[in-house]
């Protein structure tokens, strides 16, 4: 080939890349201009390109695993270790003046729940009880005499439920602690709620309680104009062992129309629904309440269930709405009011780790998301503060949500698309979350707040929802 071939060769083939390059550096800042991020536009490709003729259907599908792969990045090592945000609050149940109740079987738990009088320790004794049918609790506690129905020691109580529901409390001021507690349906659909919180069973506290396989282990709301207001699910441990093969709502936290709720210090992990429209929660509070507190948890949306069709959303105010019959005001002008997201680490999940739904006067301060498509406000009725957070994503708003955005680390949408995180090089360690040392502080930011881990954080406290996650973490 002659010199002046090679070189007009040479240039055609730099005029290609130039033209290459600024075509995916369009497209990308169009992306970026539409909010959507490639873990979002792959399933939507996929099912486009389904059904047509093998060429187009294995390009749609090769360019959906592109898409996630450069999105998501490989398979992070998150958390190696046990952790203690939930096992180290199992404090003794509060002393009261009722009875000491002990149960050694499963008629006698169910026959000390019947009977139960204000102030009342229901003591299940060490070994597993079985129950077919649900367990209703509707005797009333009183504010200075809670019933509390426990195990003296965590993992010393198995409760399996073979049953749709499992507690159903319609009453108030009941705790329920140091339970372990599994669903064993052995159809999906047959396990609904461990525990149905509804109606008049306001001021309801779980702590320290490791419950599995359910399709929404918490599920709370209102009932013939009545609301479980002023509840605490605290230091729990909330999991699946299976894809839930079930088109029911999946979320272990489903809150509907209650106010004044607190989720703090749980570990929340595989929600995935392998049925219906695929879509599925860590947690949510809808249907039109208010002042409700998602604090110091870590979602964890694919811990050991990794892989499976479908779209995991961290946390939510306002989740997938909520139909009019069962809003609070009956008709749910905003979803949710005054809600608070702050210091939870959300990792590990194909969709948005905070999703706000038409949520009025929301706050989103100090989380950590790793590995999801970020945070999404989105519809009219939304408006949030959101600062101080560190994303591997994008902070967006979506069909005219109001997003107040101050001193954030995030990753634009157009990164993503180019498989860059530079979120995830602040840490020299992603499987105990090690920052560099070199990570920026924010400056001037209040100082008074906890963090993940219980630590005080000083006044220049890093992005995100932890100072040194080694404090959460068992020693």
């Amino acid at each position: 080939m002659s010199t002046r071939r090679t070189s007009r060769t040479l240039k055609r083939g730099a005029a290609l890349l130039v033209t290459l390059a600024v075509t995916v550096a369009g497209g990308a800042l169009l992306l970026q201009s539409t909010g959507l991020a490639p873990r979002a536009l792959a399933p939507y490709l996929e099912r486009r390109t389904s059904g047509h003729n093998p060429v187009i259907t294995g390009a749609g599908a090769w360019l959906a695993h592109t898409l996630t792969a450069l999105d998501r990045g490989p398979v992070q090592p998150f958390i190696a270790g046990p952790l203690t945000i939930g096992a180290q609050l199992a404090a003794a149940a509060e002393a009261g003046a009722g009875r000491s109740v002990l149960a050694t079987s499963a008629a006698q738990v169910r026959a000390a729940i019947a009977g139960a009088e204000p102030g009342d320790q229901i003591v299940l004794l060490p070994g597993t009880y079985r129950f077919d049918g649900k367990l209703a609790v509707e005797r009333p506690g009183a504010p200075s005499q809670r019933i509390t129905l426990r195990a003296l020691q965590p993992g010393t109580v198995l409760i399996e439920f073979d049953t749709a529901e499992g507690f159903v409390v319609k009453a108030p001021w009941w705790r329920f602690e140091n339970l372990t507690i599994r669903g064993v349906c052995k159809r999906h659909d047959d396990c609904e709620h461990a525990f149905h919180i509804v109606g008049a069973a306001s001021d309801f506290i779980a702590r320290n309680n490791v419950i599995s396989d359910f399709n929404a282990h918490f599920k709370i709301n209102g009932s013939e104009g009545r609301f479980p207001d002023r509840g605490l699910i605290e230091g729990n441990t909330l999991s699946n062992a299976a894809v839930r093969d079930t088109g029911n709502p999946v979320a272990p936290i489903d809150l509907v129309a209650a106010s004044g709720w607190t989720i703090r210090r749980n570990l929340i992990s595989d929600f995935i629904k392998g049925g219906g429209n695929q879509v599925s929660y860590g947690g949510f509070a809808k249907g039109g309440g208010a002042g409700n507190i998602f604090e110091q948890n870590i979602v964890w949306c694919e811990r050991r269930l990794r892989g499976a069709p479908g779209q995991r959303v961290g946390l939510s105010l306002g989740g997938g709405a909520t139909g009019a019959p069962f809003c609070r005001d009956g008709r749910c002008i905003v979803e949710q009011e005054g809600g608070v997201i702050r210091a939870n680490l959300i990792a590990a999940c194909s969709d948005d780790g905070i999703y706000l739904n038409s949520a009025a006067r929301s706050s989103v301060v100090h989380n950590s998301l790793l590995d999801t498509s970020g945070i999404s406000v989105r519809f009219a009725g939304s408006s949030a503060d959101v600062e101080g957070n560190l994303v591997d994503g994008a902070i967006r708003s979506r069909n005219d949500g109001v997003l107040r955005a101050r001193d954030n680390r995030e990753t634009p949408i157009a990164l993503l698309y180019l498989g860059y995180h530079p979120v995830r090089r602040l840490f020299s360690n992603l499987a105990t979350f090690g920052f560099d040392t070199g990570s920026a502080r924010r400056t001037g930011a209040p100082g008074a707040s906890l963090d993940l881990c219980a630590a005080p954080r000083p006044t220049n406290p890093r992005y995100g929802a932890f100072e040194d996650f080694s404090a959460c973490l068992a020693h």
